[in-house]
């Protein structure tokens, strides 16, 4: 007997591209929302690919994110235990820039179309959702895949428990049968972020789903319904397809899509372009709990208040404070007098709002790039596909960082030509490359590269190794660097 929640040659598409800038300063575009780590310790794109494949019948996740993500994607894919361990292939499709849903989708089902078939079922999911009723998922994504092998195009509709103004709507009709069930209702219109009086009334009507952002329809249909309601669309998509085919990288299942062809699409949302249009849409109502995350109030609410109504994050000390959240990365906050705020510390910026006000997050950080703040859009922490690296102090003509590479990870085989370094281990075992040299210090050993020196760091240890460069120069910036050699295939210089 086939169990009720297997489906044939599924594909769970995970987008992975906005900056979520609602949640800064934790977020930000170097490191956006899909990699903030969540109060229990995951990630919400770790989430997001578990719950990919907690459906039976997955033959490959396609991650659709941009390239600068691809090694964070990966490790964190990494992460999640079992999951990561199942034998399922993960494929990805990397953006040089954002282009919003339409083109990704429409890329990705064209991926699918070439390698499971044009009858595959897509399942396409935002990573920046958190869903625990994994049970409740699957049953939804056998219905909605039910429905897609019918040849409909199938959004999740969750049903409202506030008039929330922050979310599309969805308009639910008659129902929809598939096989010998009901599987869905008819999808009558999709309806913009109303105003609070809209929003109520959408509520007391009973008809109206909060729209998740999540689909389920077979390659073959959407590019059908794509050609037909949108089809400058459709053709500039496939002409990106045509001059991005070239770039297949079989091995890794991934595809970089070039900047030239890219940046022709429109950017524009799928519902926009195909879902508002076509013909056949459903909605399969929700079953599972669903979270967005798209403030401050939703990882607030993450975790337990105390008596007062405040919910606190790392070190915090509290007098007469009420129904306060406060995160703390590293220092101790102290708080007096507080009431309905949110407080969220990092190394490098901090952000105080009312908790009604956080919405408006997004115009701050535009002020703030307007004004020329790396913390913007850079963390001090960095990653890299090696490990990470953290800007302790920097000033004219130096910058001091703390540098931790992974096990069995090597940094480039690589050159400065406006920069010396002193390497200082710290921790753990160094294999150096310096010049002609090649070197193994430990832990208070260390070694000078003067600039136009050839070098390479690798820890060929079990343990992480920790390291302090002290830089000096003219000018240091991080693209002063000349790759040769590069285990992570990044661009190196025509003669390595």
């Amino acid at each position: 007997m086939t169990d009720r929640n297997a489906v044939n040659d599924l594909i769970p598409v995970i987008l992975s591209g906005g900056a979520g800038t609602r949640l800064w300063p934790i977020s930000r575009e170097s490191s956006p929302k899909p990699f903030i780590k969540l109060p229990d310790g995951q990630s919400l794109i770790e989430k997001t690919y578990e719950r990919a494949l907690s459906p039976l019948g997955v033959a490959e996740v396609l991650t659709v994110t941009n390239r600068d993500y691809y090694f964070r994607c990966k490790d964190e894919y990494q992460l999640a235990g079992e999951a990561a361990s199942s034998g399922v292939p993960a494929g990805f499709l990397l953006e040089p820039l954002g282009r919003n849903t339409a083109p990704a989708i429409a890329l990705a089902a064209l991926y699918v179309r070439w390698q499971h078939g044009p009858d595959a079922v897509m399942l396409v999911l935002p990573s920046d959702h958190l869903i625990a009723d994994l049970a409740g998922f699957s049953e939804n994504v056998a219905q909605a895949a039910a429905l897609a092998n019918a040849g409909w195009l199938v959004t999740f509709g969750i049903r409202p428990t506030a008039p929330e103004t922050g979310f599309g709507y969805l308009q639910a009709g008659e129902a929809i049968t598939a096989g010998d069930s009901t599987a869905g209702l008819k999808a009558l219109r999709f309806v913009e972020k109303p105003d609070l009086a809209t929003a109520r009334a959408y509520v007391a009507d009973g008809s109206y789903y909060w729209n998740g952002g999540m689909f389920c329809f077979t390659a073959g249909a959407f590019l059908d319904a794509l050609a037909k309601v949108a089809p400058e669309l459709s053709q500039a998509v496939n002409a990106c397809w045509d001059a991005s085919r070239g770039g297949w990288d079989a091995e890794r299942r991934l595809m970089e899509l070039p900047l030239a062809a890219f940046s022709t699409l429109p950017d524009i949302s799928v519902d926009y372009a195909v879902m508002e249009k076509a013909e056949r849409v459903a909605i399969v109502p929700a079953r599972f709990d669903w979270n967005d995350i798209g403030s401050w109030n939703s990882i607030a609410e993450l975790i337990p208040a105390d008596a007062q109504g405040n919910r606190i994050e790392g070190d915090a000390v509290t007098h007469n404070v009420t129904n306060t959240y406060l995160h703390s990365e590293t220092r101790v906050i102290g708080a007096i007098g507080l009431n309905d705020l949110m407080v969220i510390d990092t190394p490098d910026a901090l952000l105080v709002a009312h908790r009604d006000q956080v919405q408006d997050i997004k115009s701050l950080v535009t002020q703030l790039k307007a004004r020329g703040f790396e913390a913007a859009t850079q963390h001090r922490t960095a990653s890299r596909p090696w490990g990470t690296y953290t800007v302790i102090e920097e000033g004219q003509r130096f910058k001091i960082k703390r540098i931790e590479v992974k096990p069995g990870a090597a940094l480039s085989l690589q050159m400065h030509h406006h920069r010396a370094e002193h390497w200082i281990v710290v921790g753990g075992t160094a294999r150096v490359i310096n010049g002609d040299q090649e070197m193994l210090l430990q832990t208070n050993q260390s070694t000078f590269i003067p600039a136009g020196h050839k070098h390479r760091l690798e820890n060929p240890g079990v343990l992480p190794l920790v390291m302090i460069e002290v830089q000096s120069g003219d000018y240091l910036g991080e693209d002063d660097i000349v790759r040769f050699e590069d285990i992570y295939r990044r661009a190196v210089v025509a003669s390595a």
